[in-house]
């Protein structure tokens, strides 16, 4: 009997095309022999649905006429249901007849509402084996800011860095500005906590810069984070795979970027007509480096993975400081572009073969999870009452 693989992609996100490229890379290399795919597609409004017309990237071209052939559904959350339901369906005697029931469930969720844990935290509450980090690990790994506190304590090596609130910036820019400019120094790299894809990234020389990079920043998060700008800056990337005990680290590759920082261009279009996605990027793989230096990075990328308790597939970007060799973690990413199958299949492991190592992975999980307590079968309401409770009879 073959395994039904419940994608999820698309999203509430900055990010939404970008994750619709990955899933229908991924979808396209699962093993028909193997498992059934059933893509559920999540609009930029936050309505699932399903249908083989979401399979296609060029249907994405009129996404009101492609929905016209899919069906709008959703999930219970409820502990054990793993069915996907018809909005508008009533089956016999008025229930619902299940479009899908799913084995496993893989995100391909890209940035906010989907690589944050929010979207893992449905999934928790269902209790479907999942592919990918969990609520916890997620949440940590998307928020560049907590992210480099636990890295930090625990010995990897990150930027000097100093965070804020858009509201604490706009009450206190002077001080703010101060500190930056005492402890960083220009030019300084303005992020947004909480995003990927480059998004709301920019370099600033001055006071003046800086105020336009927090400015930009603000507009997509809350909490802002500025780095100090490593010079002559190289910057390497390494997949992980497997889980916080046991994995093992990807081929090295070196994002070629066309400006100081990479962007969202050089990421996914690259230059390429013919490719999209992370695929797409222009990169050297495996990247040209002495081999402590490559050794190093996959380290740390191990390391970084261990630390935040990652599962399933990351990747983790670091820079090298050209000038020191120093080498610091920049980010993970725990939903990668395209799943990072390119770094994968450079060592041998193909596309189809890495999906099929994800729903081991979420397999695997989910029967350790259920060796763990999560609860005790006892009843204090029949103890003889509670203490201070309302309409109580204290014994």
């Amino acid at each position: 009997m073959k395994t039904t693989i419940g994608v999820f992609f698309g999203g509430r996100s900055t990010e939404h095309e970008i994750s619709v490229l990955s899933a229908c890379q991924a979808m396209a290399a699962v093993d028909p022999d193997n498992y059934d795919i059933v893509p559920v597609y999540i609009t930029k409004q936050g309505h699932w649905y399903t249908g083989e017309a979401l399979r296609d990237t060029n249907n994405y071209r009129d996404p009101a006429k492609m929905l016209e052939q899919c069906e709008e559904v959703y999930m219970r959350p409820i502990f054990g249901d793993y069915n996907l339901y018809p909005v508008n369906g009533k089956g016999l005697f008025g229930k619902t007849k299940p479009v899908a029931k799913l084995d496993v469930a893989i995100p391909v969720l890209h940035g906010s509402n989907g690589e944050d844990g929010i979207f893992e935290g449905v999934l928790e509450t269902i209790g479907i084996p999942y592919a990918g980090c969990n609520t916890h690990s997620s949440a940590n790994g998307m928020d560049k800011i907590t992210m480099k506190m636990i890295l930090a304590s625990d010995g990897v090596p990150v930027v000097d860095y100093v965070w804020f609130t858009d509201k604490r910036w706009f009450e206190r820019r002077d001080e703010l500005t101060e500190k930056i400019e005492k402890s960083l120094g220009y030019p300084v790299i303005v992020k947004p906590s909480n995003l990927g894809s480059s998004v709301g990234i920019g370099r600033a020389n001055n006071r003046e810069e800086l105020n336009e990079r927090v400015a930009d920043a603000a507009r997509y998060s809350s909490r802002i984070i500025v780095e100090k700008m490593v010079q002559n800056l190289q910057e390497i990337n390494c997949s992980v795979l497997g889980d916080a005990d046991e994995y093992e680290t990807s081929v090295l590759e070196e994002p070629i970027k066309s400006g100081d920082i990479l962007s969202y261009d050089d990421k996914y279009k690259g230059g390429s007509k013919d490719k999209l996605g992370m695929h797409a990027a222009q990169k050297r793989i495996p990247a040209d480096l002495p081999q402590s230096e490559t050794d190093r990075i996959r380290f740390l990328a191990g390391e970084t993975f261990r630390v935040l308790g990652c599962h399933g597939v990351s990747r983790v970007d670091v820079m090298i400081d050209g000038d020191t060799r120093d080498i610091y973690v920049n980010e993970i990413n725990t939903i990668p572009g395209s799943l990072s199958f390119y770094l994968w299949d450079a060592v041998g492991l193909p596309f189809d073969k890495l999906m099929d190592r994800l729903v081991k992975l979420a397999f695997k999980r989910k029967r350790d999870q259920q060796s763990k307590t999560v609860s005790y079968d006892a009843n204090i309401f029949a103890m003889g009452g509670i203490k201070g409770a309302k309409g109580s009879k204290l014994k």
